[in-house]
């Protein structure tokens, strides 16, 4: 029986960023600027906060409502990650959710690290009821103008936008290589650390029902997404970290874009429903403790 099929389109450009990444690394270390590392530094921040609290927690899992105006940069710097149209990455993300760890899930851990991590962005895998799901995001204007012109955006939020900026202290190739492609690479890879890492490494405080587990690594590398069991305990959630001490840097600009009128209706699971869920967890692992005793005396 073969295996599904690689998909030739994002294997190449995949690969060919890589390449370009080990470019952008020796413009840096032979053209050193500190301007330029900054924009790299601050576009992956930008990028990666458009996946996290614009991809993710706003539009996939509905956790908060945005303004037209925060949606639309969400979405620019969502772009700037190339990682898919909002509306696709919200639908396979929801089959994520929906199909955890079966054959249904698109990067079932299961199947492997490699596959969780980056394997099936390489293969060509349909994904079941993919698009059907995100009905309700395509009556949005701006998800769907970024749908039908997603190469456009990419173009322009991920490498030409940067260029750009770093033209103004000389350093068009630096701004392209070094802020597009090797952030894009870094980007990447923090981002696939949730569907990989994040279901291998950490603890299962809320849930013993998936792989998903919190870790404070993951968090630091993607702005908060690492408290990744709590997340599919209580999806629609806005916080992935909830306890006052997570890092969890996209909690707190949701938080704080709600004190200026940007978001509002910020859901959150009641202190009793996590609670009971972390009770249940505590009552499971005992029950498991006295059945292995109960075989270990037999």
């Amino acid at each position: 029986m073969t295996g599904p099929k690689i998909h030739w389109l994002n294997t190449l450009f995949i690969a060919t960023m890589h390449v370009s990444a080990i470019g952008g690394a020796l413009w840096l270390i032979s053209n050193f600027s500190w301007a330029t590392l900054s924009l790299a530094i601050g576009w992956f921040v930008l990028s990666g906060m458009g996946i996290t609290m614009g991809y993710h927690r706003c539009f996939s899992h509905r956790a908060f409502n945005a303004t037209k105006p925060v949606q639309a940069v969400l979405t620019f710097f969502g772009s700037a990650a190339v990682q898919n149209s909002c509306l696709k990455w919200s639908s396979d993300h929801r089959v994520h959710h929906a199909k955890v760890d079966t054959e249904s899930d698109p990067y079932n851990r299961k199947k492997g690290f490699w596959w969780s991590h980056i394997g099936w962005i390489l293969h060509d895998t349909p994904v079941e009821g993919s698009m059907q799901n995100v009905a309700d995001l395509e009556r949005n204007p701006i998800l769907s103008f970024q749908h039908k012109y997603y190469f456009f955006f990419v173009a322009i939020a991920g490498f030409l936008a940067p260029a750009l900026i770093a033209m103004a202290w000389g350093d068009f190739i630096g701004g392209l290589l070094v802020a597009g492609c090797l952030r894009l690479v870094f980007q990447w890879h923090a981002t696939f650390s949730i569907n990989s890492v994040a279901h291998t490494i950490g603890t299962r405080p809320y849930s013993l029902k998936n792989t998903a587990r919190d870790s404070i690594l993951t968090a630091l590398l993607t702005f908060g997404e690492g408290y990744h069991n709590f997340h599919h305990r209580f999806q629609s959630d806005y916080r992935n970290g909830v306890r006052w001490w997570h890092v969890d840097p996209s909690k707190w600009t949701i938080w704080s874009l709600s004190r200026i009128g940007l978001v509002s209706d910020l859901k959150r699971a009641s202190k009793d429903a996590i609670r009971r869920a972390k009770e249940s967890v505590q009552r499971e692992k005992e029950e498991r403790k006295a059945a292995r005793r109960k075989l270990a005396t037999k």
